[in-house]
C-alpha cells in the first residue's frame, strides 16, 4: 500500500511541475523595438510572449502639486537596451508579465 502512495505522490508532483505554475523570473532588454527580453543564454522572449505593466511604459497622469489645478504629466519609464527588468512567468510559461526595472546603482 505504501508504494502505491508513493507513485501516486510522484505522478501528482508531476504533473505539478509540468504546469510551470508563476515563478519570478529576471531579464536584460536586447531590444526596445521590437521587445526582445534574454532570460539566460538559450531563452529570449519576443514582443508576442510580453506583458507590460505601467512601471515600465511611458504614460500620463493627472496630479496636482501642493493642492493646484490638475495637470497631465508624462512619465518616462518605457524599456531601453541593457535595463534589467524583473518579470513573472504566467502559468504554462507561454507569457510573461514584465513588472517592474531593477534599480542600478
Amino acid at each position: 500500500m505504501e508504494d502505491i502512495l508513493k507513485e501516486i505522490q510522484k505522478l501528482v508532483l508531476g504533473v505539478i511541475n509540468a504546469q510551470k505554475l508563476t515563478t519570478v523570473v529576471y531579464g536584460t532588454v536586447l531590444s526596445a523595438n521590437p521587445l526582445e527580453i534574454q532570460i539566460d543564454q538559450k531563452l529570449t522572449l519576443r514582443e508576442e510572449q510580453l506583458k507590460l505593466t505601467r512601471a515600465v511604459m511611458d504614460h500620463e497622469v493627472e496630479m496636482s502639486v501642493n493642492g493646484g489645478t490638475n495637470q497631465i504629466y508624462k512619465v518616462h519609464n518605457a524599456l531601453i537596451q541593457g535595463d534589467k527588468v524583473t518579470m513573472i512567468r504566467v502559468h504554462g510559461g507561454q507569457q510573461y508579465l514584465i513588472i517592474d526595472k531593477e534599480v542600478v546603482e
